[in-house]
């Protein structure tokens, strides 16, 4: 019990600590009303604080009388602060109030025992009203929902034809879940020789990341390009094939604003050049996503 009661008052310093503002008034001896003089200065404490707001109602008796006594004593005078203040101020949703009886540190001034202490913040200060009271909100994360991707993707063609294209569901569900700062290469994406033309079988994988994009809102990517072959990008290729997925996305309507490009030609290769065979230099002739956001 005593160990209960120790914590007890060390939560209520942390308390009269991180509150800052506090008004005592005192009672008279086995009171729990005020006196004239007491109430005329809680009235004109009220009428200074219309703004402010009561956070800790706490109240204290001297040490003469019996525990029981003084605990229901210090009791009656909050309740009488409380009623005094409760439709004239504002006071915290889960306010509670406090009664210490005799169980405090007590002044040899036995007049300085017999009080209530309202804790209270200032109108300045409302906006830091959790802060101040060392109170941290509790954030909640809701888990994100599993997207269902189809698994076949009908879409025109720019020669006025159709074509039917099986999704890779696990390259889209890779992109829609990466973390930030992640990069994955879209694979079978392929370009004319030369040119910054896609070529018409890797239309699809322009598709699968546009459909990403769609189910993700909150998605925003850079497109990356490589070159293999060639040290030197003279032309800016790879810059024009990332902005060419770009063009695409956009004219898809993707906001520009979860969209970037960049061209990095031979810079960045994943085997080194001169590539000894076909694989090699396929592996280096790629174009990557880099999750930006997510």
């Amino acid at each position: 019990m005593r160990k209960l009661f120790l914590l007890f008052i060390v939560l209520f310093n942390y308390t009269l600590v991180k509150a800052q503002e506090q008004f005592v008034v005192y009672f008279d001896s086995n009171k729990h009303e005020v006196n004239n003089i007491e109430n005329r200065k809680l009235q004109d404490w009220i009428s200074l604080n219309k703004d402010s707001k009561i956070v800790a109602i706490n109240g204290f008796t001297d040490e003469d009388g019996s525990n029981g006594f003084n605990d229901t004593l210090a009791k009656k005078r909050v309740d009488f602060i409380f009623n005094q203040i409760k439709d004239k101020l504002k006071i915290r949703e889960d306010f509670k109030t406090r009664s210490f009886g005799e169980n405090f540190n007590q002044s040899t001034d036995k007049s300085l025992n017999r009080k209530v202490t309202i804790y209270y913040i200032l109108l300045k200060d409302l906006a830091r009203e959790d802060e101040i009271l060392g109170i941290k909100k509790e954030v909640v994360i809701q888990p994100k929902k599993e997207i269902k991707y189809p698994e076949k993707l009908i879409f025109d063609n720019p020669n006025g034809t159709t074509s039917e294209y099986v999704l890779d569901r696990e390259f889209m569900k890779k992109v829609g879940e990466a973390q930030v700062g992640e990069k994955l290469k879209m694979d079978n994406l392929n370009f004319r020789i030369n040119t910054f033309i896609v070529n018409p079988e890797s239309r699809g994988k322009m598709f699968e990341l546009l459909l990403v994009l769609q189910k993700n809102p909150n998605l925003k990517v850079e497109i990356h390009g490589h070159l293999c072959c060639q040290p030197i990008d003279r032309v800016d290729l790879s810059t024009q094939r990332a902005k060419a997925i770009y063009n695409f996305l956009v004219n898809n309507d993707i906001d520009k604003t979860r969209l970037s490009y960049k061209g990095f030609g031979s810079t960045i290769p994943i085997y080194a050049l001169p590539e000894k065979d076909e694989t090699q230099r396929a592996a280096n002739r790629r174009v990557e996503i880099l999750i930006v956001s997510n």
